[in-house]
């Protein structure tokens, strides 16, 4: 049911965005978004590790006025949090990049388009006002690669957005179960036994056919046109990122590199000797590497590393203000976010994801006012409580 016929105290936190996903998607779609690898260990933990940092507020101080603007990349952000890629938006609503994008801009914020989208790039970079990253994969090789990132640039986006934590596709145990595989192969006979779940979403389905159905991905062109849906695990598998690729891809691109899947200080470190202007703490949701710490407990160990010599980006297991609040104590400044604003646009498109913004936006400032602490930049880690 699209959030705008939602009475409003309906929808007051992101949990509740994810019921409203979860209740308009067929299980498969919604399992995609919110599912991670394996036993999706390091996906909970990406959240619990924040329940277990304290907040230390400051009592008796009068904040009339919390400023909660950022700076990244030389963009100014009215709220401290960007939106990550998401691959095969499309699949949870019709045209699902430009509407993020859309709400992105609106709200004075950067939205990273993912390579792995069913949405031209240069449509997405005009559907939003704001400032807009593009996220490279290098399938297709490096040619394709190159074509991608020449087109980005023409089109305006403002830095590239390099995954360095994908050598192959992680091991999804609720995509095999459901039938993911079986939707992109697009037979239907490997597809009968999961066309119930389908069935039982109308207003899916008829929003998924009526904007073409199963995508193709338009910013890859082979030499047989736009790479097919059902490619994309051998295609990641064949176009593995190393820092070798690091030299000809600033050569090519010409402009500020975020490099995203850090998760060491040496990795930190090594992302900026290649030239990174900032770098993303990510275990890439946790639907990759199964076991790794959550990144909030890394965050710390990669931002002392590298001080001041490149800016520290995080993301993982966000859902609330005060998450926010103990990233940028621990050193970020600013954060991702990909499932509390996916949940909303798989609910309601655009809507859905300015409603997600505008629950994280009040979070963030009401816990600053709490906090006795009137801007961002005050914030420290004498805020927390985060023992090893």
């Amino acid at each position: 049911m699209p959030i705008r016929r939602l009475a409003p105290h309906r929808v007051v936190c992101i949990d509740d965005l994810r019921r409203a996903a979860k209740r308009r998607l067929p299980r498969v779609v919604f399992d995609y978004i919110d599912g991670g690898a394996e036993a999706e260990t390091t996906l909970g933990e990406n959240c619990r590790a924040f329940d277990r940092i304290a907040l230390r507020p400051r009592s008796a101080v009068a904040v009339p006025h919390v400023d909660i603007t950022a700076t990244v990349l030389n963009t100014r952000l009215d709220v401290p949090f960007i939106l990550a890629p998401i691959g095969s938006s499309r699949l949870f609503y019709p045209h699902a990049e430009e509407h993020a994008a859309r709400a992105a801009g609106a709200a004075g914020t950067i939205y990273t388009l993912s390579t792995l989208s069913g949405t031209r790039l240069e449509d997405v970079k005009k559907a939003t006002r704001g400032a807009a990253w593009y996220q490279l994969y290098l399938v297709g090789g490096r040619d394709v690669a190159m074509a991608a990132i020449e087109r980005a640039r023409t089109a305006g986006y403002s830095a590239l957005v390099v995954t360095i934590d994908t050598p192959v596709a992680g091991m999804r145990e609720r995509d095999i179960r459901n039938g993911m595989k079986a939707l992109v192969d697009g037979r239907l006979g490997p597809m009968l036994p999961f066309l119930p779940q389908f069935v039982a979403k109308p207003g899916w389905l008829a929003g998924f056919l009526g904007d073409g159905g199963l995508m193709n991905f338009p910013n890859v062109v082979l030499d047989k046109g736009a790479m097919p849906y059902a490619d994309v695990g051998a295609a990641l598998a064949q176009s593995v990122v190393s820092w070798a690729d690091f030299k000809w891809i600033h050569d090519v691109w010409r402009g500020p590199i975020v490099v995203k899947g850090v998760h060491t200080a040496d990795d930190g470190r090594r992302a900026v000797d290649e030239g990174a202007q900032a770098i993303i703490v990510s275990n890439h949701g946790g639907r990759q590497l199964d076991g790794v710490a959550a990144t909030i407990r890394v965050l710390p160990e990669v931002a002392t590393a590298v001080g001041n010599r490149v800016e520290v980006l995080m993301d993982g297991g966000i859902r609330r203000g005060g998450d926010i609040v103990k990233a940028i104590c621990l050193g970020a400044r600013a954060v991702l976010i990909g499932r509390a604003y996916t949940y909303g646009l798989a609910a309601a498109g655009e809507a859905g994801v300015t409603r997600a913004i505008d629950i994280l936006r009040a979070d963030l400032l009401r816990t600053m006012a709490l906090l006795g602490c009137p801007s961002l930049g005050a914030l420290d880690r004498s805020y927390v409580d985060a023992r090893p």
